[in-house]
Protein backbone atom coordinates (compact mmCIF):
# COMPACT_ATOMS: atom_id res chain seq x y z
CA UNK A 1 0.00 0.00 0.00
CA UNK A 2 1.45 3.37 -1.06
CA UNK A 3 0.11 6.85 -1.69
CA UNK A 4 0.08 5.88 -5.38
CA UNK A 5 -3.01 3.78 -4.59
CA UNK A 6 -5.10 6.91 -3.92
CA UNK A 7 -3.99 8.52 -7.19
CA UNK A 8 -7.33 7.90 -9.02
CA UNK A 9 -9.25 9.92 -6.42
CA UNK A 10 -6.66 12.70 -6.58
CA UNK A 11 -6.98 12.73 -10.38
CA UNK A 12 -10.76 13.07 -10.13
CA UNK A 13 -10.29 16.24 -8.08
CA UNK A 14 -7.86 17.62 -10.66
CA UNK A 15 -9.88 16.75 -13.77
CA UNK A 16 -11.66 20.15 -14.05
CA UNK A 17 -8.28 21.92 -13.87
CA UNK A 18 -6.86 19.57 -16.51
CA UNK A 19 -9.67 20.55 -18.87
CA UNK A 20 -8.86 24.23 -18.30
CA UNK A 21 -5.20 23.55 -19.10
CA UNK A 22 -6.17 21.76 -22.30
CA UNK A 23 -8.54 24.52 -23.40
CA UNK A 24 -5.80 27.08 -22.84
CA UNK A 25 -3.38 25.07 -24.99
CA UNK A 26 -1.09 23.85 -22.23
CA UNK A 27 0.58 20.56 -23.18
CA UNK A 28 1.63 17.63 -21.03
CA UNK A 29 5.29 18.17 -21.91
CA UNK A 30 5.11 21.83 -20.89
CA UNK A 31 3.75 20.83 -17.49
CA UNK A 32 6.45 18.16 -17.06
CA UNK A 33 9.30 20.52 -17.92
CA UNK A 34 7.87 23.32 -15.78
CA UNK A 35 7.67 21.05 -12.72
CA UNK A 36 11.32 20.06 -13.16
CA UNK A 37 12.50 23.65 -13.66
CA UNK A 38 10.63 24.95 -10.60
CA UNK A 39 12.05 22.04 -8.56
CA UNK A 40 15.60 22.94 -9.56
CA UNK A 41 15.02 26.61 -8.75
CA UNK A 42 13.62 25.86 -5.30
CA UNK A 43 16.28 23.26 -4.56
CA UNK A 44 19.07 25.61 -5.61
CA UNK A 45 17.59 28.37 -3.47
CA UNK A 46 17.53 26.15 -0.37
CA UNK A 47 21.11 25.05 -1.06
CA UNK A 48 22.33 28.63 -1.39
CA UNK A 49 20.40 29.77 1.67
CA UNK A 50 20.24 26.75 4.03
CA UNK A 51 17.94 28.40 6.53
CA UNK A 52 15.64 25.86 8.25
CA UNK A 53 12.75 28.31 8.02
CA UNK A 54 12.83 28.08 4.22
CA UNK A 55 12.00 24.37 4.42
CA UNK A 56 8.39 25.33 5.12
CA UNK A 57 8.23 25.76 1.35
CA UNK A 58 9.07 22.12 0.70
CA UNK A 59 5.76 20.44 1.68
CA UNK A 60 3.82 23.15 -0.14
CA UNK A 61 5.84 22.78 -3.33
CA UNK A 62 5.89 18.98 -3.18
CA UNK A 63 2.10 18.94 -3.08
CA UNK A 64 1.99 21.28 -6.09
CA UNK A 65 4.53 19.12 -7.89
CA UNK A 66 2.46 16.00 -7.15
CA UNK A 67 -0.53 17.75 -8.71
CA UNK A 68 1.51 18.76 -11.75
CA UNK A 69 2.74 15.18 -12.18
CA UNK A 70 -0.85 13.97 -12.16
CA UNK A 71 -1.94 16.71 -14.56
CA UNK A 72 0.74 15.96 -17.17
CA UNK A 73 -0.22 12.28 -17.14
CA UNK A 74 -3.91 13.07 -17.53
CA UNK A 75 -3.25 15.49 -20.38
CA UNK A 76 -1.20 12.82 -22.12
CA UNK A 77 -3.70 10.00 -21.66
CA UNK A 78 -7.04 11.78 -21.91
CA UNK A 79 -6.22 14.36 -24.58
CA UNK A 80 -4.09 12.27 -26.94
CA UNK A 81 -0.75 13.89 -26.04
CA UNK A 82 1.23 10.71 -25.43
CA UNK A 83 4.65 10.65 -27.07
CA UNK A 84 8.05 9.04 -26.71
CA UNK A 85 9.50 12.45 -25.86
CA UNK A 86 6.89 12.84 -23.13
CA UNK A 87 7.78 9.46 -21.61
CA UNK A 88 11.47 10.43 -21.53
CA UNK A 89 10.77 13.87 -20.07
CA UNK A 90 8.55 12.34 -17.40
CA UNK A 91 11.18 9.89 -16.16
CA UNK A 92 14.17 12.24 -16.46
CA UNK A 93 12.25 15.19 -15.03
CA UNK A 94 11.30 13.21 -11.94
CA UNK A 95 14.83 12.14 -11.04
CA UNK A 96 16.21 15.63 -11.66
CA UNK A 97 13.48 17.18 -9.51
CA UNK A 98 14.01 14.65 -6.72
CA UNK A 99 17.73 15.28 -6.67
CA UNK A 100 17.37 19.07 -6.68
CA UNK A 101 14.86 19.13 -3.83
CA UNK A 102 16.20 16.39 -1.59
CA UNK A 103 19.91 17.22 -1.88
CA UNK A 104 19.07 20.56 -0.26
CA UNK A 105 18.82 18.73 3.08
CA UNK A 106 22.54 17.94 2.85
CA UNK A 107 23.31 21.64 3.29
CA UNK A 108 21.66 21.87 6.70
CA UNK A 109 23.88 21.86 9.78
CA UNK A 110 23.52 18.56 11.63
CA UNK A 111 22.35 16.54 8.63
CA UNK A 112 24.66 13.84 7.25
CA UNK A 113 25.34 14.64 3.57
CA UNK A 114 26.20 11.04 2.70
CA UNK A 115 22.84 9.81 3.99
CA UNK A 116 21.04 12.38 1.84
CA UNK A 117 23.07 11.44 -1.24
CA UNK A 118 22.42 7.75 -0.53
CA UNK A 119 18.65 8.34 -0.47
CA UNK A 120 18.80 10.27 -3.74
CA UNK A 121 20.79 7.49 -5.42
CA UNK A 122 18.46 4.80 -4.08
CA UNK A 123 15.48 6.86 -5.28
CA UNK A 124 16.98 6.77 -8.75
CA UNK A 125 17.52 3.01 -8.41
CA UNK A 126 13.90 2.46 -7.38
CA UNK A 127 12.62 4.40 -10.39
CA UNK A 128 15.06 2.56 -12.66
CA UNK A 129 13.65 -0.73 -11.35
CA UNK A 130 10.17 0.52 -12.22
CA UNK A 131 11.29 1.28 -15.76
CA UNK A 132 13.06 -2.08 -16.08
CA UNK A 133 9.80 -3.75 -15.04
CA UNK A 134 8.03 -1.83 -17.81
CA UNK A 135 10.62 -3.04 -20.32
CA UNK A 136 10.03 -6.65 -19.28
CA UNK A 137 6.27 -6.61 -18.75
CA UNK A 138 4.96 -3.54 -20.58
CA UNK A 139 3.63 -2.11 -17.29
CA UNK A 140 5.39 0.64 -15.31
CA UNK A 141 5.84 -0.64 -11.77
CA UNK A 142 5.00 1.64 -8.83
CA UNK A 143 5.24 -0.81 -5.93
CA UNK A 144 6.28 0.61 -2.57
CA UNK A 145 6.78 1.00 0.25
CA UNK A 146 8.77 4.10 -0.77
CA UNK A 147 7.54 5.21 -4.17
CA UNK A 148 7.71 8.74 -5.54
CA UNK A 149 4.57 9.98 -3.77
CA UNK A 150 5.64 8.36 -0.49
CA UNK A 151 9.03 10.07 -0.66
CA UNK A 152 7.35 13.39 -1.32
CA UNK A 153 5.08 12.91 1.71
CA UNK A 154 7.88 11.82 4.07
CA UNK A 155 10.43 14.44 3.03
CA UNK A 156 7.80 17.15 2.79
CA UNK A 157 6.76 16.35 6.37
CA UNK A 158 10.45 16.41 7.35
CA UNK A 159 10.84 19.85 5.77
CA UNK A 160 7.84 21.10 7.78
CA UNK A 161 9.25 19.59 10.98
CA UNK A 162 12.64 21.24 10.46
CA UNK A 163 11.04 24.60 9.71
CA UNK A 164 8.99 24.47 12.91
CA UNK A 165 11.59 22.88 15.20
CA UNK A 166 15.05 23.68 13.77
CA UNK A 167 16.71 22.65 17.02
CA UNK A 168 15.84 19.04 16.17
CA UNK A 169 17.32 19.04 12.66
CA UNK A 170 19.34 15.94 13.55
CA UNK A 171 16.12 13.90 13.35
CA UNK A 172 16.60 14.12 9.58
CA UNK A 173 19.41 11.57 9.84
CA UNK A 174 16.99 9.01 11.25
CA UNK A 175 14.43 9.78 8.56
CA UNK A 176 16.99 9.46 5.77
CA UNK A 177 18.41 6.26 7.25
CA UNK A 178 14.99 4.61 7.43
CA UNK A 179 14.12 5.95 3.96
CA UNK A 180 17.25 4.34 2.54
CA UNK A 181 16.21 0.94 3.90
CA UNK A 182 12.67 1.36 2.56
CA UNK A 183 14.04 2.33 -0.86
CA UNK A 184 16.11 -0.87 -0.99
CA UNK A 185 12.93 -2.78 -0.15
CA UNK A 186 11.05 -0.87 -2.85
CA UNK A 187 13.66 -1.72 -5.50
CA UNK A 188 13.55 -5.40 -4.56
CA UNK A 189 9.73 -5.40 -4.70
CA UNK A 190 9.76 -3.88 -8.18
CA UNK A 191 12.29 -6.39 -9.49
CA UNK A 192 10.37 -9.28 -7.96
CA UNK A 193 7.07 -8.13 -9.43
CA UNK A 194 8.62 -8.03 -12.89
CA UNK A 195 9.99 -11.54 -12.48
CA UNK A 196 6.64 -12.80 -11.19
CA UNK A 197 4.91 -11.59 -14.36
CA UNK A 198 7.65 -13.05 -16.53
CA UNK A 199 7.39 -16.46 -14.81
CA UNK A 200 3.59 -16.49 -14.74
Amino acid sequence: MTLYDIKPKFQDLLRPLVRVFFIRGVTANQVTVSAAIFSVILGAGMMLFPDPRLYILLPIFLFIRMALNAIDGMLAREFNQKSQLGAILNEVGDIIADAALYLAFAFLTGVSPWLVVLVVLLSWLAEFCGVIAQTLTGIRNYRGPMGKSDRAFVLGALGLFIALWPQYTGVANIVFGVSALLLVWTSINRFRSALEVENA
